[in-house]
């Protein structure tokens, strides 16, 4: 009970490092989206935080092979789809499709931004291990990026879509906040207990379905950020690359110690 209890705490505290975020005033930099994507949890003790991500990692154990999911988001992309190698220097290649069906805008954002270097030299600034991966923010700082369009745009939420592992999804503020920073999900399936999925429902107010159950369980996931984040795409190969990055030194507010560099998204037809 103390384990589910103390990883409890620390999906809470981490969940905050995507939600819990200050705006700042019109008259900031344009170069921004008006947010800063941080830690908020500076008033607990360092041993409480430290306790409970090593209770985290006791349970959890990365791996390269992964189990298949069942549902729209893990079907192969077929010829004709519009994929994505996202380039990591050092690291490899990443893949992923796109559900430009359930969310039009995010998939025309990161695709545009992609196709026109946006990325390029960027690099993934939060890391933190058995939960996810951030980039997209020009200054690398958590305060920086905007969308194609100049401001923030609206979550896209959709039943056929999770925060599963491997899940590429946007990072924001708050409610409707989208800019141009994103996330991919690395927790593994030792990351999902039953006590880390009657917590989420209770945060995020759903009752998940036997097949979401089945794919957080055999899978792995983030299932306290269901419809908190929005959805776009999906890895289908490289999650030997994620984990690789995803096991990188951090500080304690999940910055790398060495750069871990966007080199290039190349958007394509899948041949």
């Amino acid at each position: 009970m103390k384990k589910a209890v103390k990883l409890i705490i620390m999906l809470s505290l981490l969940s905050l490092i995507l939600i819990g975020c200050s705006k700042k005033s019109d008259s900031d930099n344009k170069e921004t989206n008006n947010s800063k994507e941080t830690t908020s949890d500076e008033s607990n003790s360092d041993s409480t935080k430290d306790a409970s991500a090593n209770e985290t990692k006791s349970t959890a154990k990365t791996t390269s092979s992964d189990a298949k999911g069942t549902g729209l988001q893990f079907e192969s992309p077929k010829k004709g789809d519009t994929i994505a190698e996202l380039v990591v220097k050092d690291y490899g290649t990443i893949s992923l499709r796109f559900f430009p069906d359930q969310a039009p805008k995010a998939v025309e954002n990161f695709i545009t931004h992609a196709k026109k270097g946006y990325y390029n030299g960027l690099t993934f600034h939060r890391i933190i291990s058995d939960f996810m991966i951030q980039g997209g923010d020009p200054t690398g700082t958590g305060m920086g990026g905007e969308s194609i369009w100049g401001k923030a745009f609206e979550d896209e939420f959709s039943d056929d879509l999770s925060p599963y592992r491997g899940a590429l999804c946007m990072a924001n503020s708050g409610a409707n906040t989208n800019g141009s920073q994103f996330f991919i999900v690395q927790a593994n399936a030792a990351t999902v207990t039953q006590d880390v999925v009657d917590w989420s429902e209770e945060q995020t107010g759903k009752t998940f379905t036997k097949e979401q159950l089945n794919n957080y369980f055999n899978v792995g996931g983030t299932p306290w950020l269901y419809t908190k984040h929005t959805v776009f795409g999906q890895m289908y190969d490289g999650f030997d690359v994620l984990d690789k990055i995803a096991a990188v030194a951090t500080d304690a507010n999940g910055m790398p110690t060495d750069k871990v560099i966007i080199e290039k998204i190349n958007i394509k037809k899948l041949k």
